[in-house]
């Protein structure tokens, strides 16, 4: 598709993070942007401040008049996140209006065409990973664009875009496997981090996932690569060039001598080229030191030198809201991360109870959909139970209707945990801090997000 002709951009469901990256990159063509979203959020307030117009009610009077006015593909495009509920009064006046309306992947497909693109999938792992690869780029000279799926805390943004103001270059994407988003991107290189099950609402069983994951495998160009785990490889049997990597066992890039060093993972990562001696890695959690060997594969295939990669490892400061240190003191540790997986819960708990053995750990965790909590209720129980207390959340809806007996509540009782209790947001800073924890950790995918800063204020606020 062509957007040298379009003038108006309007995005139903703005303020999400991918949307957001869309939104940023049609301002910076130059695009009147507006957009509307269910809330208010900091990212939406950041968007607003740029100059792109956003409203929070469904109100198609609300909708800015110049994309009222303009319905010619030419000129007007509409793009929409498949978490938009289908009864959504804007959504269905402009498919009532044909106007040039487009899902948000649809769009992210046509932006790559013409790039040297770099995808990363996976249920567990993609955004840092996708961070990581960003920032090895950048750091070493290669300019590179990047749509993340979170706010990088080195460059403050989920979007980067050239310097130079050149788009004919290396471009990083995460490449998101709800609704089958991912099969919109055609890349040069891909990594796959793990296809553990997720999102039966869309694929309805495992298997219909894993085919997906496949066939978003066989888009990579015929002279790319993959980059996954063996794992991986025996579910897709991907037929095209294939490198592995691993944590600590054999495979192309590896980690080994992995220790801990003044509160940082220290390492040397095995390579096809030779080893990178002394990486110490700048944030925390062991699943990051695999998600790093990912990224380092990345950049070997890429040419950047070892040196480089080594610095870019040492100052990365991570992603927001994954494993990210709120409170970091000698009496207290506060940990936020989006962990809503039962496999990404039990990596996080895992990683906090090997840095701080002995330490009690009050884990906060947010259920996000009905439906993932049904599914996998007896995981959600079981990596729980890695905490010594839990406080749980009432379940965060998003775009679904409540289903009959899946509650929190269901939930609670299938966690084989003496210290465990449910709470309401507005108790929780109240709850937290009439019983000060050692290390405390926040996990969740929906609206816990708001409950931190008020957390930390609070928590800071007690220990002055």
């Amino acid at each position: 598709m062509r957007f040298d002709t379009l003038k108006y951009i309007y995005l139903v469901g703005i303020g999400g993070i991918g949307m957001s990256g869309l939104a940023r990159y049609f301002k910076s063509l130059g695009k009147s942007v507006s957009g509307y979203d269910k809330t208010p959020s900091s990212l939406t307030q950041e968007m607003e401040n740029e100059g792109i117009a956003i409203h929070y009610d469904d109100d198609i009077a609300l909708i800015d008049k110049n994309v009222l006015e303009h319905t010619s593909p030419a000129d007007t495009l509409i793009i929409y996140t498949p978490a938009i509920p289908k009864e959504h009064s804007e959504l269905n006046y402009f498919i009532d209006n044909k106007y040039n309306l487009h899902k948000r992947a649809e769009v992210l497909g046509w932006i790559t065409e013409g790039h040297y693109t770099v995808a990363v999938a996976g249920t567990h792992g993609k955004t840092t990973t996708s961070t990581l690869v960003t920032h090895i780029l950048r750091s070493s000279g290669n300019e590179c664009m990047a749509f993340l799926g979170g706010v990088s805390k080195n460059y403050h943004t989920n979007i980067l875009l050239n310097k130079s103001g050149n788009e004919n270059k290396v471009m990083v994407v995460e490449a998101d496997e709800y609704d089958r988003s991912f099969l919109t991107l055609n890349p040069d290189i891909a990594i796959i981090t793990s296809v553990d099950p997720d999102h039966l609402d869309i694929y309805n069983d495992s298997s219909n996932m894993e085919e997906s994951y496949a066939l978003f495998a066989d888009r990579i160009h015929a002279e790319g690569c993959l980059i996954t785990k063996e794992k991986v490889q025996s579910v897709i049997k991907h037929k095209g060039k294939t490198q592995f990597y691993a944590l600590n066992q054999q495979a192309d890039y590896f980690a080994k001598n992995i220790n801990t060093q003044n509160g940082r993972y220290t390492y040397d990562v095995v390579t096809p080229y030779g080893e990178i001696k002394s990486v110490s890695l700048g944030i925390n959690g062991l699943h990051n030191v695999e998600n790093s060997i990912a990224a380092t594969a990345v950049a070997k295939m890429m040419n950047v030198d070892d040196d480089n990669i080594r610095k870019a490892l040492g100052t990365f400061e991570g992603v927001e809201r994954r494993f990210d240190y709120r409170i970091n003191t000698p009496s207290l540790v506060f940990i936020d991360d989006y962990a809503h997986h039962p496999e990404e819960i039990k990596a996080c708990l895992s990683s906090v109870k090997a840095m701080y053995p002995g330490k009690k750990i009050t884990a906060i965790f947010q259920p996000h959909l009905y439906t993932r909590t049904r599914d996998f209720a007896d995981g959600f129980a079981r990596s729980l139970e890695l905490a010594d207390e839990l406080i749980l959340l009432d379940i965060y809806p998003a775009r679904e209707l409540p289903i009959e007996g899946i509650t929190s509540s269901m939930l609670l009782d299938r966690i084989q945990l003496k210290n465990k209790r449910l709470c309401t947001k507005a108790e929780l800073v109240d709850v937290v801090t009439s019983n000060m924890p050692e290390i405390l950790l926040t996990m969740g995918a929906g609206d816990i997000d708001r409950l931190v800063e008020p957390l930390r204020n609070a928590l800071l606020k007690k220990t002055a």
